[in-house]
Parts: structure tokens; sequence; C-alpha cells
């Protein structure tokens, strides 16, 4: 789906729903015809892009959110940091010295299981 421009997303959901409700298969049928040059579409992608457009009301591409990779020193830091001052904000955390990246909302679960099983007494 990745050769799908949002030009080409917008001609799909104008072909469906354009002048009249058609089924996906109707939709895959003439987009082949419109385009033959292009990789052939199946119904899942057709799919993919209605849900896309139902919920977000778009077709741009949306960036995937990726989780932060944190060795287990980092971990271990944190844990320490925490345990020290257990009410210590994510985001003083993170300013401090164990991300050197943007801001911290909320740690990666892996994190937030270690923290749960300390016991501070």
């Amino acid at each position: 789906m990745s050769y799908l421009t949002e030009s080409l997303k917008i001609e799909i959901l104008m072909i469906g729903y354009g002048d009249r409700a058609r089924t996906q298969c109707e939709v895959v049928r003439l987009f082949r015809e419109t385009h033959p040059d292009l990789p052939p579409l199946n119904q899942g992608t057709i799919s993919k892009i209605e849900a896309q457009y139902r919920e977000m009301g778009h077709v741009r591409k949306v960036p995937s959110k990726r989780q932060a990779v944190v060795d287990d020193d980092t971990k271990l830091n944190l844990l320490l940091a925490l345990e020290e001052n257990p009410i210590t904000p994510a985001r003083q955390l993170a300013r401090d010295e164990f991300f050197d990246y943007g801001p911290v909302i909320a740690p990666h679960p892996s994190f937030q299981h270690a923290c749960n099983s300390v016991k501070y007494t």
C-alpha cells in the first residue's frame, strides 16, 4: 500500500462513494481498469483506506510511534532515582540524565512494571 499516494487514496474513496455507493469488489475492479500500470489492489487495502478515513477524517500517511530502547543500566539508574525520591515527575527524570531526546510523557511499560515491583519502606 506504500505506492498509494494521498491523491490515489482519495480517488479510491471517490470511486467507492462518488456518484453512488459501490462494493469493495467493484472499487477494486474499477481502480484496476483506471490504473492498469499500478500493482493490483485487494479488498483489504480498500478496507484499510476506508477505516482510516472514517476514524481520522483523512487519508494522509500517519507516522508510527516508536518505543524508546533503554539499556539495563539506565533502567537500574531510574529505579534507584525513584527509590530515592518516589514522587519525582517523569519529565524531571528525563531532563536530569536518563534520556537524551524529547519530553517523556510516560515511561516504557517495562519501567512501569519494574517501578510497581519496588517496595518503598
